[in-house]
């Protein structure tokens, strides 16, 4: 008869100290929380921390890349699900994207941390790898929905670059001025946007 596993996986662990860390960076700043704060918020020993990640740059390096990786599933999905441009925005304005995903529930962690990693020289290649996976995401959907009714992109690159730094400060801006940035600031945007980038019918 087979043991049941009672030790957690790798990724269980990986898991449980992002949940922990976002937890305390949002508590006591990325800058001044500790490896022992994290590892005991997350239940585990300074040890199972090293065993995972060498530092805390490496931990938020690990965030960041998990917190794409499941945009990235997300966002595909519902491009498989939704064919026309409208439908999958409506998709993405209405879908939960902070479930078990603690940056995606905490956009003013997020930036916090794209800001620590990149404020060293040389971390900011690992922000650059992260930011050319959504622009890539972004241009493939543009190219998918638009195509799907018979309309072509005039530059799906540039649109994703275009649509990512309109996410970014939107979000910036909700969170200093949520009175005169509504929720939908950003799809509000895309909808202007989209009016400029269609070329014509197939």
């Amino acid at each position: 008869m087979s043991r049941l596993r009672t030790r957690p996986t790798r990724d269980d662990t990986c898991e449980k100290l992002f949940e922990a860390a976002a937890t305390v960076f949002e508590e006591q700043g990325i800058g001044g929380a500790s490896i022992e704060a994290i590892a005991a918020a997350a239940g585990f020993s300074r040890g199972a921390f090293y065993s995972n990640f060498k530092s805390k740059d490496e931990l938020i390096i690990a965030m960041l890349e998990d917190h794409v990786d499941q945009s990235i599933r997300r966002n595909l999905d519902l491009l498989a699900k939704h064919s026309s441009l409208d439908d999958f925005l409506e998709a993405l304005r209405t879908m939960d994207r902070g479930r078990q995903d603690p940056l995606g529930r905490s956009p003013l962690l997020h930036m916090e941390m794209i800001l620590f990693v990149a404020r060293a020289e040389q971390r900011r290649p690992e922000l650059a790898k992260r930011l050319r996976a959504r622009r890539r995401l972004i241009a493939e959907i543009v190219e998918t929905t638009l195509k799907n009714t018979g309309k072509t992109p005039r530059n799906a690159e540039w649109t994703a670059a275009i649509v990512l730094a309109l996410e970014d400060g939107f979000r910036l801006h909700r969170l200093i001025d949520p009175e005169t940035t509504p929720p939908d600031s950003f799809f509000r945007a895309i909808s202007d946007l989209r009016r400029a980038i269609v070329v014509s019918s197939a």
